[in-house]
């Protein structure tokens, strides 16, 4: 296909819809809150194409994946089974890539590690988190 039949698709509405928070392991799902943070903390926002969930992080490193052990688990085939580890640190978060196979990017340039701050935004294959701290 040529870029102008892709471009024409897409006007018409043919692509691809793609939910990311039907990616979610259906425990996140639940525990996650559809609605603005009520407490201060830090959280990372995913956002599907009706609703934005967040997800309170804890002071524990959390390994994201397509991996069955993955704390935040995503359910999608461009994700490797270990793809990064979110670490709190007490200015922020640091993101590690876990050796993934599509790499880790955060904000449009991809990194081994990275310190996070508020707004950033993280991609895994073709999950989109946002990171907040409030």
């Amino acid at each position: 296909m040529t870029p102008q039949t892709l471009i024409r698709l897409a006007a018409d509405g043919l692509t691809e819809r793609f939910d990311p928070i039907a990616c979610l392991d259906e425990r996140v799902r639940h525990e996650a809150s559809l609605a603005e943070p009520a407490a201060p903390g830090r959280y990372l926002q995913i956002q599907g194409p009706e609703r934005s969930l967040l997800i309170s992080l804890t002071d524990e490193p959390l390994h994201i994946g397509r991996g069955i052990s993955a704390g935040l688990r995503l359910d999608e085939s461009s994700v490797s089974r270990r793809h990064a580890i979110l670490v709190p640190r007490p200015g922020g978060a640091r993101i590690l890539d876990d050796r993934s196979s599509n790499g880790t990017c955060v904000n449009g340039r991809r990194v081994q590690q990275a310190d996070l701050t508020d707004g950033d935004v993280i991609l895994l294959g073709r999950i989109l988190l946002r990171y907040l701290e409030l």
